[in-house]
């Protein structure tokens, strides 16, 4: 029986990007704020995946759906399922779980010529005996292990990173061990029924709290409340502080304050007083906006307020701290007023505070030394990882710490086995690694909250930084995330089979279980660097969690010889040696995963390099070479959304939004050669198809186009033992990278294509663009151009291009604003061209409109009620053409623009509908 599973075939890819985007915005009761980590993939987008990968596709299964529209009808019945499970409040419905349960089953029974069982438990025990485990073997944040036990499957995980198993025992081990057991507190509810891991939640939230109290009964004298005017105290929210070095000239003395800005949010900004009889600087809050200085740090300079002398970061700044000379001085104090958050100058009192406490103890261990994600730090001196902290900060972590062998003792009094105390002490930890990041020098104040450090995949230094109040139970504090920790603990599945993690080295450890179905997330290339990043978690967990865990924290630090990444500065030939990591860990897979099911792999790499031959990408040749070296052939290939496209740098950079989910099966023995002109055939005439469903089905955003397409060319490669090609004569094998090359051939030659759509004045612009960007050229050569075109250069003259003195100049894209010619009533005739940089325009975040989401839908209907326009879609087409373009230029910042349109469509078309033509 042919047993093409529906990921194989087709899914609503458009429901399943869309709630793992909203999933992005959510963080209250999901797993991701137990301990952070790093590229953790959607639950919506894995628990689909999962599903998909064992479910038959309705032409798998010819003896119940013989026609062809019975198959249709059937798989849109399965996509009716996929888009109710896809949704975040459907994640704990125990209907819905039980009707994918079936489905499951009813696939499984299928194979193996059975009759699927109907009651809910018989379902649940036959997917326990004859579904194969689902596997993880880079499990990371656990996102794919928890949706796999969530749909009742087997699940299985393992990691190389201590901290990365760590999580998924708390997300798919510990909670089974304690289902519907009552909570141990001396507040529990007798009568209460405890489903699932409320009960657990319930005693994390009460000795939680029990730390709380005590911990600030012993430290509330470094955490004094602020005065208003009238006398009245408020709880503070987060001190600010700045960093000082003492200025270079010799004749100034004053410390040099460093920051990027002195604005602290709603109109308020801090002012710098220096007492020059003193040598001191101090700080006032002021509640105008007039004299706000510029920020002291500029990119290769600091600029003294005192002298106005400046001094080069590199040779002076970075050397004063690696001296020990660096210093901080607060700036500023943030409170919880009646109406709201108050911004509050210093004082004497707080200032003495926060530099007289001392902590008990400090977190042993150096930085990891040539790391790709903490180097920063290391420029300016911080070595050890205590170094990352305030005074206070380690104060108020090493008391929290102190305090959980209490607790485990407290529970054991009030009646707790030895396990169930050490499952609670697990994700109090969680809780001290959670404040640790809130709670250190790389948390900033981004009005109107605290923004923890790890935005990104690195540490990065700041010029300022917010030390949090962790007791005054606002952003960042400790009650809020044992508040999130049990909110995230009662949404872990209520009835599952247990879950199994262990640490082991992918490309190394024999997998304990046979045939398993893959499902996986390997490292991107040299994207991340776990261990070393890993390792501001572990010098606080190892203490606090050996005893529990000996065998994930016997080392002082987090495995770094083995970790499966490409970092130059620690491992030489470091692209071969990933290669050859990452080849033996899937010719592990390959030799055990199960041939009745395929196996999914996600990845996410943009970066790409321009060669002779055109471009390719190290970090997917790596990849590809690695999958189609252990024996598999691509089958499916899925752009899934799984990045956080409404993150800052998002919108700042071409970030990408998608992972590809590359679905692979072994590939057979007999699968023929083909030489090389046989592989451009089948591209040309496959890849046009599969890149309209990308871009207008799919909605694929220009920044994901490129890596996204090499899926279905990948799948043309793959499912061929070789591809023949002639080099020097000799008939060798096409590579990986050339197959690359040529794929990213194709979508040139798609977007060229479709330039034929717009209209000519459109074409001219493009055609002049890609010759001669910006830059003045002689207008013979523009006449010549607009003549091919059937155009003429005066219609354009202020529109278009200026032309004066024999010299045409392409108008820039920042030219299309308010006192552009067509900017005003009349937008007849109006070029696709113009539409597109009027759309980027209005939803340009630097000008004044910035997101405007109207005036960009006013410009859509201009086009749409405008006979001699072309068609509205053309210009989305445009946008895409554009950032190729840009893209290729390295011109990031024009870039983005036009891909931040592209991501906006469909919200424009909504606007176009429901508003009204109002120039």
């Amino acid at each position: 029986m042919n047993n093409k599973k529906l990921i194989e075939v087709d899914l609503p890819l458009n429901d399943i990007n869309d709630e793992s985007g909203r999933e992005r915005k959510r963080w209250q009761a999901h797993p991701s704020v137990l301990l952070r980590y790093w590229s953790r993939k959607p639950l919506a987008a894995c628990r689909a995946v999962i599903f998909a990968s064992l479910v038959d596709d309705p032409s798998a299964c010819p003896e119940d759906f013989r026609t062809e529209s019975e198959q249709i009808a059937e798989r849109e019945r399965l996509h009716s399922i996929i888009r109710r499970l896809v949704k975040w409040d459907n994640c704990n419905d125990e209907h819905l779980l039980a009707e994918v349960r079936y489905e499951i089953a009813r696939s499984v029974a299928r194979a193996h010529g059975e009759s699927v069982p109907t009651d809910v438990n018989a379902v649940l025990r036959y997917l326990a005996e004859k579904t194969p485990h689902i596997y993880d073997p880079f499990c990371g944040g656990g996102s794919i292990p928890l949706e796999a036990q969530r749909l009742g499957l087997r699940t299985l995980a393992s990691d190389l990173s201590p901290l990365a198993v760590l999580l998924n025992k708390a997300m798919i081990e510990l909670p089974h061990l304690f289902h519907n057991q009552p909570p141990v507190n001396p507040d529990t509810d007798s009568l209460a029924r405890w489903r699932g891991t409320a009960g657990l939640a319930d005693d994390i939230y009460y000795y939680g709290h029990w730390m709380h109290k005590e911990a600030y009964s012993r430290v509330k004298q470094d955490y004094p409340k602020a005065k208003l005017l009238d006398g009245t105290e408020v709880t503070v929210i987060a001190w600010l502080w700045i960093h000082t070095v003492p200025c270079g000239n010799p004749a100034c003395g004053i410390p040099m304050p460093l920051t990027n800005t002195f604005k602290l949010g709603n109109g308020y900004w801090t002012r710098p007083v220096i007492d020059r009889e003193s040598k001191k600087l101090s700080f006032k809050v002021q509640d105008h906006k007039k004299g706000v200085p510029d920020g002291t740090v500029k990119r290769t300079t600091a600029v003294c307020i005192a002298c106005e002398s400046a001094t080069k970061l590199q040779e002076y700044v970075r050397q004063q701290a690696v001296e020990g000379n660096m210093s901080e001085t607060m700036t500023a104090i943030i409170a919880k007023g009646v109406n709201g958050r108050v911004y509050l100058s210093p004082t004497d009192d707080h200032i003495q505070a926060a530099r007289s406490a001392e902590p008990a103890w400090r977190p042993r261990g150096d930085l990891p030394e040539q790391s790709m994600s903490v180097s920063s730090l290391q420029n300016y001196g911080i070595t050890q990882w205590h170094q990352f902290f305030t005074q206070r900060q380690l104060t108020t972590l090493a008391t929290f710490s102190d305090l959980l062998p209490e607790v485990r003792s407290r529970m054991i009094q009030d009646g707790a086995v030895e396990d169930y105390a050490d499952a609670v002490c697990t994700y109090l930890a969680l809780a001290v690694g959670n404040i640790a990041r809130g709670g250190c020098k790389g948390a900033k104040w981004h009005s109107p909250k605290v923004v923890s450090a790890f935005g990104k995949s690195v540490l990065e230094w700041t010029w300022n930084f917010a030390e949090v109040n962790p007791y005054s139970n606002f952003t960042q504090s400790w009650m809020q995330r044992i508040k999130m920790i049990t909110a995230a603990v009662k949404y872990l599945p209520r009835t599952a089979h247990k879950g199994e993690v262990y640490q082991a080295d992918a490309a190394t450890t024999s997998h304990p279980i046979d045939s398993p179905v893959i499902v996986t997330d390997p490292p991107y290339y040299d994207m991340v660097g776990y261990a070393d990043i890993s390792e501001f978690f572990y010098v606080w967990l190892r203490p606090l969690l050996r005893d529990i865990y000996p065998e994930l924290f016997a080392g002082m630090s987090t495995p770094k010889e083995e970790e499966m990444v490409v970092n130059p500065r620690r491992f030489e030939n470091s692209q071969v040696r990933f290669k050859e990591l990452l080849s033996k860990a899937l010719q592990r897979i390959r030799e055990r995963c199960t041939d009745q099911y395929p196996s999914s792999i996600f990845y996410a790499y943009r970066q790409q390099e321009e060669t002779q031959a055109g471009r390719a990408s190290t970090g997917w040749e790596t990849m590809l070479s690695a999958v189609i070296a252990a024996g598999f052939q691509i089958v499916g290939t899925w752009p899934m959304r799984t990045e956080p496209i409404t993150r800052p740098a998002a919108h700042e950079k071409n970030a990408l939004a998608s992972s590809i989910v590359l679905v692979c099966r072994p590939r057979d023995d007999s699968a023929p050669n083909i030489n090389y002109g046989g592989f451009l055939n089948a591209l040309r005439n496959e890849m046009p198809a599969a890149l309209n469903k990308l871009t207008r089905e799919a909605h694929i955003a220009p920044v994901d186009l490129a890596q996204a397409a090499i899926g279905p060319g990948m799948e043309i490669y793959s499912r061929y033992k070789s591809v023949k090609t002639t080099e020097d004569e000799k008939l060798v094998n096409l590579s990986v990278r050339d197959a690359l090359i040529e794929i990213n051939k194709e979508i040139d030659r798609y977007h060229e294509e479709q330039e034929g759509e717009f209209d000519s004045y459109t074409r001219f612009c493009l055609t002049w663009l890609k010759q001669y960007g910006y830059v003045e050229n002689i207008y013979d050569d523009a006449e010549i151009l607009a003549k091919a075109n059937n155009v003429a250069i005066d219609p354009m003259r202020g529109r278009l291009l200026t032309a004066d003195r024999g010299k045409v100049q392409l108008l820039p894209p920042d030219a299309y604003g308010d006192n552009h010619p067509t900017a005003g009533l009349s937008r007849q005739g109006i070029t696709t061209w113009e539409a597109c940089h009027f759309m980027v325009y209005h939803l340009n975040p630097n000008n004044e409109r910035g997101r405007d989401v109207q005036g960009a839908a006013d410009v859509g209907r201009a086009v749409q009620e405008d006979a001699t326009s072309s068609p509205v879609a053309s210009v989305e087409t445009l946008a895409r053409i554009l950032y190729s373009h840009y893209d290729r230029q390295n011109d990031s910042a024009n870039a983005v623009l036009f891909n931040y349109l592209v991501t906006s469509w469909k919200a424009i078309e909504s606007a176009m509908q429901q508003g009204r033509l109002d120039f």
